[in-house]
């Protein structure tokens, strides 16, 4: 017994050492390499930054040029369109192109997407809100749905019990519409608090890509048509103000295209690069342009393109360097598991 002790006392300490050594010189030698925030300026044609130089913030362009903060503002009027607006500076037109404060603000958006957000898992019970009910405000159901090998199944929550009538109602309608089950992924957002709502996007077993919600009550499905030789992997459902875009989603490349609305148009965005497993990628959004920012391993990765037609306005690239001690971790930045893993 004594023994046995000895030799699990030993592994509990090189567990430890191995775990939290590399931890330690880690936290004292390692210096987070913040990179700059960066959006694409319309008025520059070219990136525009802020970064913290000393305790002071400097707004610059990408050559290095120096701005006051009021005039970087101007530089990126409209992510800055409310305060050009308080200031009385917004300008009548930008880049050849006239635009109203109003027009600005509704256009402009943020999406954010981890590693994280994917590779969590779900429990398999949605909510399919009332599309068009009549009301301003959205309202949650009554019931609940999940995915089943076969359909889709509704769920009375007083009850507890399967509403047979609206499932069959569901499942034979997206049936009709060309719906193979099981369904392999699904977005939407079961949220009231939110101007519309689109339902969901989804891929179906033989990853063809549809549209679902539920309009007075009955259900909407709409196949949307794919480019050749497009292969779907990872849904996101946007609900933007503008309606613009329905959804985002990922190919087995790795490659980014948006649903635009109306329409149901599938667009490759630029030429942006982005594994949702394993990256981290944000967009912001304006009535001109996309700036698009993938943080890798190695790099963060921007990309300016046409809000228009989505094509590639240009690229820039922070380099990040990895001085991490490798060692033993129980958490990671790509989920929310805990266990061991050797890095």
């Amino acid at each position: 017994m004594t023994r046995f002790s000895r030799i699990f006392f030993g592994l509990l300490v090189a567990v430890l050492l191995v775990w939290q050594l590399p931890w330690g010189v880690n936290y004292l030698t390692v210096k987070s390499e913040g990179t700059p925030f960066t959006l694409y300026s319309e008025v520059l044609g070219d990136f525009a930054m802020i970064r913290r130089g000393g305790k002071e913030l400097e707004y610059l362009d990408r050559r290095g040029n120096r701005y006051g903060q009021r005039q970087f503002d101007s530089l990126l009027p409209l992510f800055y369109a409310r305060q050009l607006v308080a200031d009385g500076r917004f300008p009548d037109s930008i880049a050849g192109r006239a635009v109203s404060p109003r027009e600005a603000q509704a256009a402009t958006f943020v999406f954010r997407s981890t590693p994280q957000d994917v590779n969590t898992p779900v429990s398999g019970i949605r909510f399919l809100l009332e599309s068009m009910s009549g009301r301003v405000d959205l309202a949650m159901p009554d019931d609940a749905f999940r995915l089943t090998a076969s359909g889709i199944e509704f769920i009375d929550m007083a009850s507890n019990t399967v509403d047979t009538a609206k499932s069959a109602l569901f499942t034979g309608t997206m049936r009709r519409k060309g719906v193979r089950f099981p369904v392999a992924e699904i977005s939407g957002n079961p949220s009231a608090r939110k101007e519309y709502d689109e339902g969901y996007v989804l891929l179906d077993a033989d990853r063809r890509l549809f549209h679902l919600k539920m309009v007075q009550g009955r259900p909407y499905v709409r196949a949307v048509g794919l480019p050749e030789g497009v292969r779907p992997e990872h849904l996101f459902i946007t609900e933007f103000h503008s309606r613009r875009t329905l959804a985002l989603l990922t190919d087995a490349e790795n490659r980014l295209y948006a649903v635009t609305m109306p329409g149901y148009g599938v667009r490759r965005v630029g030429t942006v690069e982005f594994d949702p497993r394993r990256e981290a990628m944000s967009i912001v959004g304006t009535l001109l342009n996309w700036t698009v920012c993938v943080e890798g391993a190695a790099a963060e990765r921007y990309y300016a393109v046409s809000a228009d037609d989505l094509s590639q306005l240009d690229t820039l690239v922070f380099p990040l360097s990895d001085r991490h001690v490798p060692g033993l971790s129980f958490t990671s930045a790509t989920d929310n598991y805990v266990r061991p893993r050797l890095r």
